[in-house]
């Protein structure tokens, strides 16, 4: 078997050439289990497998192919009729499982392959649709060229010809019937008068237009009929909704064709009809299966997408809705994981259910879609809004239909949701912008505490939109040597003289200019680059210190260097550390370490186990921003800490002696106290005026440092 283009390097998910074969061996396997014995077919089982395994390399060509075309799944749905799998079990067995595990099976786990399985499904539905059609037509082609023949016939045969074609039109499995010009039905087969559930004196006595669907005439869908009696027409084709006398119907596929006498007249109309009810109920279960979500019947991401795009085209065609206006709320229940992977699965997905029940209940209506995205997500697509207060009053009608608490297997769950509402006109914007918006104010709301709507804030998203764009800059500028280290004074009090400084990291970005850390800093923290960017700025600060060391002997300035809370927590960070110290030269003594209190009072007993390494081999510990976070006293005494560096928060009330805060400044005496009782130093920050350092001076602080 020769694979598709796909196969000739590697898959998706890096497997190789063989790997990815034996895949779509095994997918084929699990194929054939549910498929044979669905149709009686002339083949041994391992050549269903192998035909199985083709038609598997022309589904995932179908859904890898750039840019996108449906033939290969088409033509794999047209072979499986081919090799006689004709039966209703095996196209809806087939759908099932393509849809459930060709996928996983296959490793295709990327968004591409996932967003084109709804498309491979319908045209794999298609061509097999249009295979089981040509199987019919050739039978249809081989009863009219039987018509035709028996006209053609000399005289001599001709008594033999007629009573053959009898032969083949009353034993036909379809039905048969013939009418004149007016459309009287003049004959018809057995099969015929069964699909119309009538007697042969009624069918008789009836005529063409008796069976016609009152919406299909409404239409004019059966004006070829009349082309075809006026001799317009020869022959033409049609699936079409037939009635019964009991009101119901049947959906047939009928192919029409004129029989003209000796001089070219239109004398008779030969139609031929296959009842295709079952699959024309088929092929709509498989439309609703590829458009609904099976879990909760609400409209899926695919349908949703569609109807968005169907008002879209709508609002820029010149039409009604041009100049109208579409809203949506994108919403997100709020701890759904921990319900799924504490009580389980089934759990989760009942409850799935009772939301998406209480959605329905709750805001359905003209103009409105509720569909749900995928996994916990929801959203509802609002025509024809005048505002953005139409849609946030479905979002608070939302939240009221989900307060009250959902009994699932003996358990109460209360569930709430994040919601994104974006509301603007159809014009000037596109159904991508709108779905983008909305599930990133989603992401706002949930990040605003959960369980509320938001609105769409442009400038937030420029906000965002600049973090992000930092935040994807942040390793080239590692690479590209765009940051660099500025160093902060600490003054010992009592002579003014400068006995360290503090390092911080300043980046030099291109385009933005100069950069303090608050603009990167907890960018690096949340994609794990200040591990690397601390330890260039902590071997960047240890270099120059040894260098004033060099210059200034024993009145160089210890270096005071701050250690993030991920960088605390690496496995190596002593030997990162002693490694710097040995490489530099500096001695231990000279460098500072500063972490926050949160971070240091908060620290497990493995980084707090470092630090203690790193302060018996001389290393200075500083708790930075002390005040602000934990104040455990008790525990401070047992942490391996050489000093204490005061907010600045409380150093603010100190400026000025009119202004002075007393609060502020018994505060600070507190603390400046504790700090000598238990040894340490004390280093005020946002030490800006001279009559700052006079009264902290007179408190006992040691250095400080400011701006």
């Amino acid at each position: 078997m020769t694979g598709p283009a796909w196969l000739s390097g590697e898959s998706t998910d890096g497997t190789s050439v063989t790997g990815t074969a034996r895949r779509s061996r095994v997918f084929a396997e699990l194929w054939a289990s549910v498929l044979v014995g669905t149709s009686y077919i002339p083949l041994r089982r391992d050549e269903v497998v192998d035909l199985l395994t083709e038609l598997t390399d022309d589904l995932v060509t179908a859904l890898l192919a750039e840019p996108f075309a449906p033939g290969p799944a088409r033509a794999a749905g047209a072979r499986l009729v081919a090799a006689h799998f004709t039966s209703g079990d095996s196209v809806e067995r087939s759908v099932r499982i393509i849809g459930e595990r060709l996928l996983p099976e296959l490793g295709l786990t990327g968004v591409q392959p996932a967003a084109r399985m709804t498309a491979v499904l319908g045209g794999f539905a298609a061509g097999y649709a249009l295979g089981l059609r040509e199987r019919v037509l050739s039978e249809q082609e081989a009863i009219h060229s039987a018509v035709l023949d028996a006209r053609a016939e000399a005289e001599a045969a001709l008594r033999a010809s007629e009573a053959k074609f009898r032969a083949m039109f009353a034993d036909a499995a379809i039905g048969i019937g013939i009418a004149d010009r007016t459309g009287r039905v003049v004959e018809a087969n057995s099969a015929l008068l069964r699909m119309t559930g009538m007697t042969r004196p009624a069918v008789l006595a009836s005529n063409v237009r008796d069976y016609v669907h009152p919406d299909d005439l409404a239409d004019g869908l059966w004006d070829s009929f009349e082309h075809v009696c006026r001799g317009e027409l020869d022959h033409y084709q049609v699936e079409k909704r037939l009635c019964r006398p009991d009101g119901g119907w049947v959906w047939a596929h009928v192919t029409c064709s004129l029989v003209r006498g000796d001089d070219g007249s239109p004398q008779f109309v030969v139609a031929v009809m296959e009842d295709v009810t079952e699959r024309h109920a088929l092929s709509e279960r498989l439309r609703y299966q590829a458009t609904h979500d099976p879990l909760t019947g609400l409209p899926n991401r695919s349908l949703f997408l569609d109807r968005l795009a169907r008002v879209f085209a709508a609002g820029n065609d010149g039409g009604a809705a041009a100049g109208g206006r579409v809203g949506m709320c994108y919403l997100d229940l709020d701890g759904f994981k921990v319900i799924n992977d504490s009580l389980g699965h089934a759990v989760g997905d009942r409850l799935l259910v009772s939301v998406a029940r209480r959605l329905d209940e709750a805001i359905a209506g003209r103009g409105r879609l509720i569909a749900r995205m995928g996994g916990d997500e929801f959203v509802v697509l609002v025509e024809g809004t005048t505002g953005t207060e139409d849609v946030v009053a479905i979002a608070r009608t939302v939240l009221d239909a989900l307060r009250a608490p959902v009994r699932i297997g003996g358990h109460e769950l209360t569930v709430t949701a994040s919601i994104g509402v974006v509301e603007r006109p159809l014009a000037g914007t596109t159904s991508a912008d709108l779905v983008r918006d909305a599930d990133i104010t989603q992401y706002w709301a949930k990040a605003d505490g959960k369980g509320r709507w938001r609105v769409y804030d442009p400038e937030r998203n420029a906000h965002e939109v600049g973090r992000f764009t930092l935040s994807a800059a942040l390793p080239a500028a590692m690479d590209r040597e765009e940051f660099f280290v500025e160093y902060q004074p600490l003054v010992r009090l009592r002579d003014e003289r400068t006995v360290g400084v503090e390092a911080l990291v300043r980046w030099m970005h291109p385009e933005l200019g100069r950069l303090g850390p608050d603009r990167f800093i907890d960018l690096a923290e949340e994609t794990g680059l200040i591990v690397p960017l601390g330890r260039w700025v902590l071997r960047t600060a240890c270099r120059q210190a040894r260098s004033w060391l060099d210059r200034f002997g024993s009145d160089a300035p210890f270096v005071s260097v701050n250690l993030a809370v991920r960088q605390s927590r690496e496995p190596g960070i002593v030997d990162d550390v002693l490694a710097v110290l040995r490489d530099t030269g500096l001695p231990p003594h000279q460098l500072q370490l500063e972490l926050t209190e949160s971070a240091i009072m908060g620290t497990a007993d493995e980084p707090l186990e470092a630090l203690r390494r790193l302060a018996d081999a001389g290393v200075r510990i500083a708790i930075d921003d002390f005040g602000t976070g934990y104040s455990n006293l008790a525990y401070l005494r047992h942490l391996p800490v050489t000093e204490l560096k005061i907010a600045g928060s409380f150093v603010e009330g100190l400026r000025a002696a009119e202004r002075s805060d007393p609060v502020d400044a018994q505060i600070v005496a507190t603390l400046v106290a504790l700090a000598h009782a238990l040894d340490l130093t004390v280093t005020a920050e946002g030490v800006e005026t001279p009559e700052q350092a006079r009264r902290l001076r007179r408190i006992g602080c040691d250095s400080a440092q400011g701006w």
